[in-house]
């Protein structure tokens, strides 16, 4: 039987067990060569010379290839993959090799290594780049000695000579021998070159780093010694990453970087990406501390335009046109790039991460105060807008951070942490409040402990049910469909948001205690006669019964929610800032990145966030620099529920940032795969109920349900709540189906209540309609 040429013999997803990550990763390459129906033709200038375009018809894209030997490293392609896989190869040149060395000529030229009458200078690619000089076979010897004060014993360029690069270049002209240094080689040069010449001058001119004269005018308000630091850093670097604490004013600092650069290097364009909440802050922010002019690019496509075109040294764009303004971006071709609030672009994958990875510009800085929340891969990307070079590829990092479980290849913890903060720390600076704000006031915290209605515990546990079957089956099986990962996503959905009303749940009743108790709370701080609040949910539901409260209290508030359009927000904050009458803010989560709200000194929290970062990213809006008050933070946490047990979740991913960045713990482990340990922190969340058919799922989660079996469990569940309201017991829906006798069907049996007991279960009959009306209807 004829081979499938698309098929790959070892899986695309997991190492074989005796190969090295390398070996794994260049045959997989290898592999795929042999399926391609790429088109390459000879371009060199020389018969020996072995460079090629290579073009795949499928995207139309061409690259050169220059081919040396069959050893690895010895190789160039300009396609995007060879220059950060660290392989010295990848599919083009794979692709061409197999052809070549299926010509006898080819395979004994290409097994010695090519012999070419010219010299090469160029930068291999691997865990390191290094400038690499290749002799031609007639070098003159005079070059070949002089060659000696430039490169190594192994050819490798010097550290020294550098910058003298162009003396060898000159010295081979004159003695009549062609030396090739490719672009790719110079670029390199020069940015090593670059960074050189940037330390030495900032160094003459801030000699006494943080504290230097030069620093007493940058901008029109004084700065933190530590906030000179990171502007002073990211201006040296060049191309760097703030990651200091929220609160500690990363802002101020790439605004005077932007000074620093404009004033001593001569860049005169600065683009600013940040979330559309933050633009006019931002706008704010630059005319606040310097006099540099500022442009915020918003409104239609052909507005844009003639924004980008002003001559304006800053210019305010948001994430979301970032694609839509990549031919736009390219021709301002910015000297600096302000990248706001970047675990934007932690997932790689998302199309906003791949089109603000194509803006090129010789000056960037990242700011956040969260670069990795969850997973190892996030800190890598945002690296990547960076240094695309500096943490390596995705699969070499992975596999040297990484422990995975050897049964399954599931990842159950991270190691060598430490290692991965020396690597960043020349593009990395991390400050926390801790260490460089002693005077920032204290925070305290307290959780209101609230407990729940009889109505909204029966939704909580209805749901909670439905999650516990679920852990269940997966208990048994180690398998969940995507139907009941929804289902289970749903259920969890649905238990938080009862912990804070029944109205997140059904938008009818109003059963819930939160909203009351906050009337309380609020009543307390506004004894005070200039307090103002910050009151955050993650739902703009439950926002909205909040804004029902503060309007009956005449409370004077204003509603930021992922709703209100770009423009209007700020107004929203000036009023808040501004208007001593405004006491309130009240906010979803499109308010807990970026805002400054020190106005404020009072964060409430109605309900807690799955991840820790989402909640530091809210108390960190109030609890920041300009706060003179002590802050204090007030979570609302329902009795007895999943926000309890909320309480303990994800320590591991604090864990992981402090490893990774904070010289914390040098491995953390999970202990089970993903999913595994995602369903083991659920069951903890949630209880478990043993012993219970998968099929029985209640519908209180109310999503499709597509086969007659699921129909059916539904109706017995709707019938089983109708069944417990008559009685008072806990009953299962199949318990209360039975055959009938004449027509052989199944029939729901109830017992006759008395006429009081008929009143207090006209609820759950008409659930049990709804349910029938909506699945047994035609």
């Amino acid at each position: 039987m004829a081979r499938d040429k698309n098929k790959i013999l070892f899986s695309r997803t997991h190492r074989p067990v005796d190969w090295s990550i390398e070996q794994w990763q260049v045959a997989l390459r290898r592999e795929y060569a042999k399926a391609q129906n790429f088109r390459f033709k000879n371009i060199g200038r020389h018969p020996a010379s072995l460079e090629f375009a290579v073009t795949n018809p499928a995207t139309r894209r061409t690259y050169r290839a220059a081919i040396r030997s069959e050893r690895l490293g010895d190789n160039f392609c300009s396609c995007p993959d060879f220059s950060i896989n660290t392989l010295g190869t990848c599919k083009h040149i794979e692709f061409i090799l197999s052809r070549l060395l299926r010509q006898r000529k080819y395979r004994n030229l290409l097994s010695t290594g090519a012999l070419l009458p010219y010299s090469e200078v160029f930068l291999q690619y691997g865990p390191r780049r290094r400038v690499i000089f290749k002799s031609g076979f007639d070098v003159p010897q005079l070059l070949k000695k002089s060659a000696l004060d430039y490169f190594d014993k192994e050819n490798i360029l010097r550290e020294d000579a550098s910058g003298r690069l162009g003396t060898f270049l000159q010295e081979a002209k004159r003695l009549g021998h062609e030396v090739r240094c490719y672009d790719d080689a110079l670029s390199f040069i020069a940015e090593v070159q670059d960074t050189k010449y940037r330390r030495e001058r900032l160094e003459r001119k801030f000699p006494e780093g943080a504290d230097s004269a030069g620093f007493e005018h940058l901008l029109k308000v004084p700065m933190y010694s530590y906030q000179r630091e990171g502007a002073l850093f990211a201006a040296q670097t060049g191309r760097a990453l703030i990651a200091d604490d929220m609160g500690l004013g990363k802002t101020v600092q790439a605004i005077a970087a932007a000074e620093i650069l404009a004033g001593e290097f001569g860049i005169q364009k600065a683009l600013i990406i940040c979330p559309v909440s933050l633009k006019h802050q931002w706008k704010n922010e630059i005319e606040k501390f310097c006099d540099r002019s500022v442009t915020v690019i918003e409104g239609l496509s052909h507005s844009r335009e003639r924004l980008y075109q002003s001559e304006t040294f800053f210019k305010i764009i948001n994430y979301d046109v970032v694609h839509r303004d990549l031919e736009l971006i390219s021709r301002l071709s910015p000297d600096l790039v302000i990248l706001d609030e970047a675990q934007r672009i932690k997932n790689w994958k998302t199309r906003l991460a791949q089109s603000v990875k194509q803006i090129k510009s010789p000056y960037c800085l990242v700011l956040t105060g969260t670069p990795l929340e969850n997973r190892l891969e996030e800190l890598h990307s945002i690296v990547e807008f960076v240094d695309r070079y500096r943490l390596g590829p995705t699969f070499r990092f992975l596999a040297r951070h990484q422990e995975l479980d050897p049964e399954n290849g599931k990842v159950i913890g991270y190691r060598n942490l430490k290692e991965i903060g020396a690597t960043l720390s020349s593009l990395l600076i991390r400050r926390r409040k801790s260490e460089v704000l002693r005077q920032l006031p204290e925070r305290m915290e307290k959780n209101f402990f609230v407990p729940m209605t009889a109505q909204q515990m029966t939704m909580h546990e209805e749901n909670r049910e439905i999650v516990s079957r679920l852990v269940s089956k997966w208990n048994r099986h180690k398998f969940l469909s995507e139907v009941d990962q929804r289902r289970l996503m749903i259920a969890l959905q649905y238990m938080r948001m009862a912990c804070d009303s029944t109205y997140l749940v059904d938008r009818k009743t109003r059963f819930g205690k939160k909203v009351d108790e906050l009337a309380v709370l609020l009543s307390e701080i506004f004894e005070q006669n200039d307090a103002k609040v910050v009151v955050f949910s993650q739902w703009e539901r439950m926002t909205s019964l909040v804004a029902e409260l503060l309007e009956r209290k005449s409370w004077a508030y204003v509603h930021f929610h992922g709703g209100v359009p770009g423009p209007k927000r700020k107004d929203l904050i000036k009023e808040f800032h501004d208007n001593s009458a405004c006491r309130v803010f009240l906010s979803t989560d499109a308010g807990g990145v970026g805002l400054n709200l020190q106005a404020a000194s009072t964060v409430v929290n109605l309900d807690l966030p799955w991840n820790p970062a989402v909640l530091e990213q809210r108390i960190g809006r109030v609890h920041r620099l300009g706060q003179h008050k002590p802050v204090r933070v007030v979570n609302f946490v329902s009795e007895a529920s999943i926000e309890q047990n909320m309480l303990e979740v994800l320590r591991f991913k604090k864990s992981l940032f402090a490893g990774a960045l904070d010289n914390g713990m040098d491995s953390v482990f999970i202990g089970k795969s993903r999913i595994g340990k995602f369903m083991e922190s659920v069951e903890k969340l949630t209880g478990s109920v043993n012993n219970v058919k998968d099929e029985s799922l209640g519908i209180a989660a109310k999503q499709e349900l597509k086969t007659e079996n699921d129909v059916y469990s539904a109706i017995c569940a709707a019938g089983a709540s109708l069944l417990k309201a008559f009685t008072g017991g806990v009953a299962q829906g199949a318990a209360a189906v039975e055959k009938d006798l004449t027509t052989g069907k199944p029939c729901l049996k109830l017992p006759l209540p008395d006429r009081q007991a008929i009143g207090a279960v006209l609820p759950a009959v008409e659930s049990l309609l709804s349910v029938l009306k909506r699945y047994v209807a035609p």
